[in-house]
């Protein structure tokens, strides 16, 4: 009888024990998997640009976009979006599919510069970035509007109301406006490309602090 209770008490130990043992690595497991789930960001920010979001002559990880990823990595992924040469009509062409795809809590708009370089007319760039922006509002994402200047080659006129659809649509859509991406760097020979339009990649962590006050306001 002592033998059998003797066998039984050892039994009852290494369950016991071996239940010890599985408290204690599940444990360890959640609390890894809230560590991981705290380390990814859950807001997705899109980036909707044209080349020189695009990182356009130069390395894809030189470019402002990558950079930005870097400040906010804590608080944001970007999927950035962007295509050299693209115009507000592109843009809106290819914006369902991805809010669609991504569902992004923020879009980054940076969009009209090619438009003006062209010379379209003005009210068809500013119904094109309004439609931009009604679209992603109305799929649950904030809007960041990015704008842009363009050189006096079709007169002041143009160049002005060309300038001035970013401060009216950021207006009367109150969303955060980024005066000007290229601010600081527009006009220096030194953090531009040869072509007087694109920025080097020295340019890009100043375009990044341009950028990045009106973002981090978004997320915080």
């Amino acid at each position: 009888m002592m033998k059998f209770t003797s066998q039984l008490l050892s039994m009852r130990h290494l369950v016991l024990r071996r239940l010890t043992v599985f408290i204690g690595v599940f444990s360890l497991l959640c609390s890894s998997n809230i560590a991981y789930a705290e380390l990814v960001p859950d807001c997705k920010i899109l980036v909707l640009g044209d080349s020189v979001s695009a990182a356009y002559g130069m390395r894809q990880h030189e470019g402002w976009v990558p950079l930005l990823q870097k400040e906010i990595a804590d608080q944001a992924t970007l999927i950035n979006a962007s295509v050299s040469g693209e115009t507000t009509a592109g843009g809106l062409n290819r914006l369902p599919a991805l809010l669609k795809e991504h569902q992004p809590h923020i879009v980054i708009i940076e969009l009209g510069g090619n438009d003006g370089l062209r010379g379209y007319p003005v009210p068809s760039i500013r119904k094109n970035l309004q439609n931009l922006i009604t679209l992603s509002s109305d799929a649950g994402a904030q809007v960041l509007l990015i704008g842009m200047k363009i050189p006096p080659n079709y007169g002041k006129p143009y160049t002005r109301a060309f300038e001035e659809n970013y401060t009216l649509l950021a207006k009367e859509n109150d969303l955060p406006l980024v005066p000007f991406l290229l601010e600081s760097v527009a006009g220096n020979n030194e953090l531009m490309q040869s072509d007087g339009i694109h920025p080097t990649a020295n340019a890009q962590p100043l375009i990044v602090q341009n950028v990045l006050p009106s973002l981090r306001a978004m997320l915080d």
